[in-house]
């Protein structure tokens, strides 16, 4: 397994991503995933299967110290004392005594940003939580996370072959910070893509494995993609091995970069935030 690694963070390059499964079925798929080698698991509060993904790593027979495990706060707690209670709750669900990775789930106009990383860096201190992060955040208000000081290790956003995340990876890198890429496939939109099949083709590969490749040739990247089955989660692990020429790569390159498909509601402005 590839690993990344920055001065707040180690972490595997892969990891399975479990929204939107629950109970047994995403017990089975963590039982599946680190059976077949992965060593990166993410979840959240707000997935409602982190108990689920605690008793896949219970049953799995895989030393916790082995596993690299990431959860989430929701964003209808923007203040510290509110997340320490939703941390020490997801502790106790994932039946663990700390995680690799507490993030912000999403940011809101209610959060007090100094207050939440505040008690994220105390979370670290205590050694509960091993690093910290934020997620859905746009450029200038990830500028303005980082300005806290509080060393945060990670940012996770949709980032795939036809979404464009270059502003937010420069300002990671100029961090020290991995940027992690879930719905890397786009929702399952991405591997319909007629370049990224052609060059998949070209290679042997499928599409996915393809798109999944790109964001492994990128540095400081890593990705979560989702998936329940054994043969998929071996598909997308094997994506690890493509290596993708500059033909390959321009070709991407050229695709639109604008298919934004996690867009909710309460999501920030993307461009201004």
């Amino acid at each position: 397994m590839q690993i990344l690694e920055t001065a707040h963070l180690r972490m595997p390059r892969l990891g399975l991503g479990t929204w939107p499964m629950k109970g047994e079925e995403c017990t089975q798929a963590v039982i599946s995933a680190l059976g077949l080698g992965y060593r990166h698991i993410d979840t959240a509060e707000m997935y409602g299967n982190e108990e689920a993904v605690g008793a896949g790593l219970a049953r799995s027979g895989v030393a916790r110290g082995e596993i690299f495990l990431t959860t989430k706060v929701w964003n209808d707690k923007p203040k510290g004392d509110a997340i320490r209670r939703a941390f020490d709750a997801s502790l106790k669900r994932l039946a663990t005594p700390y995680v690799d990775l507490f993030l912000i789930h999403w940011p809101s106009p209610e959060l007090d940003l100094a207050d939440a990383l505040k008690t994220l860096a105390a979370l670290r201190a205590e050694g509960r939580a091993k690093a910290i992060g934020v997620s859905n955040f746009p450029p200038k208000l990830l500028q303005r996370a980082i300005g806290q000081g509080v060393g945060l290790a990670c940012l996770q956003v949709e980032h795939h072959p036809l979404l464009d995340q270059s502003a937010l990876r420069r300002i990671c890198a100029a961090a020290g910070m991995v940027l992690t890429s879930y719905s890397p496939l786009g929702k399952g939109n991405v591997p319909s893509d007629p370049v990224l099949q052609g060059i998949g083709r070209k290679h042997g590969v499928t599409a996915a494995q393809v798109a999944l490749a790109w964001l492994m040739a990128m540095p400081g990247v890593s990705a979560v993609p989702k998936a329940a089955s054994p043969a998929r989660q071996a598909e997308n692990l094997a994506a690890l091995d493509v290596k993708l020429d500059a033909g390959d790569l321009a070709a991407i390159a050229a695709l639109p970069k604008d298919r934004r498909y996690v867009n909710p509601g309460m999501a920030p402005d993307w461009v201004n935030g």
